[in-house]
């Protein structure tokens, strides 16, 4: 299987992980006052719907937007184009832990679903110093919302995604970091079927008839099922959490 595939599973998807139009306004909301002409860096963006939504709420901001694939920013140039915001919305084909930005040149750090990718505690760290002073950063990840969860849902999570934190946990790790969190919003679960999970079953049923003699992408694709039935079975219990947070003086 090449390696590309996986994001192939999500090209023309709205989105490539939970959130909304309405999500991504609600946090942007929670932030108290930023310049009029923002500087914002959305990291792993994807096809970008929140980044279009971004430069709706704040009409003067430019927004670079980064991703490592450039079929998912191609997406985004395009739908941006269509929606008449191309002239303040310019894409990076860059991994996030290698970008080439100046320290404290960004008024605002935005990743919905990517954090993860490098971890809590390395991107809190690694992003600060693009920061302008009491600059602001918000991310949306999956979180713990008990500390006891069931047997199904704790042994899927050990197996696919190891390092999630408790919610608390998470907060606890940004003041470490040298941040003050102004925040926190809980995504309901329309924010996980709406846009993405129902849109993805779709695809995963095409994709599954397509490559129906491939078992190696057979066992891609059944995780992805397994992955949507344990949420449905279990969204009590963990779920997809903003994090607003400032960055204090040193």
């Amino acid at each position: 299987m090449d390696k590309t595939f996986f994001f192939t599973i999500f090209e023309g998807l709205p989105r490539q992980g939970p959130g909304s139009d309405r999500c991504t306004a609600r946090a942007f909301n929670l932030i108290p006052d930023l310049p009029g002409h923002t500087r914002v860096l959305d990291i792993g963006c994807g096809s970008g719907m929140q980044t279009l939504a971004l430069a709706n709420l704040c009409p003067e901001a430019t927004i670079t937007a980064c991703d490592i694939y450039q079929p998912f920013l191609d997406d985004l140039l395009e739908r941006a184009k269509n929606a008449g915001l191309d002239t303040r919305i310019k894409t990076m084909c860059a991994s996030m832990d290698k970008l080439p930005f100046r320290e404290e040149s960004v008024d605002l750090i935005w990743a919905e679903g990517s954090v993860f990718i490098m971890g809590f505690k390395e991107a809190l760290h690694s992003w600060k110093r693009f920061l302008k002073p009491q600059g602001y950063m918000a991310f949306s990840d999956c979180v713990w919302f008990t500390g006891t969860p069931t047997d199904e849902c704790r042994d899927f999570f050990n197996g696919h995604y190891p390092a999630m934190m408790h919610e608390y946990d998470v907060k606890t790790l940004i003041g470490e970091a040298g941040y003050s969190v102004l925040d926190t919003l809980r995504l309901p679960d329309a924010a996980w079927w709406d846009h993405y999970y129902t849109p993805l079953s779709r695809k995963l049923e095409i994709l599954s008839q397509q490559y129906n003699d491939d078992p190696e992408v057979q066992a891609l694709l059944n995780s992805l099922v397994q992955e949507i039935q344990v949420f449905r079975d279990h969204s009590q219990e963990y779920g997809y959490s903003f994090f607003i947070m400032r960055k204090e003086d040193e």
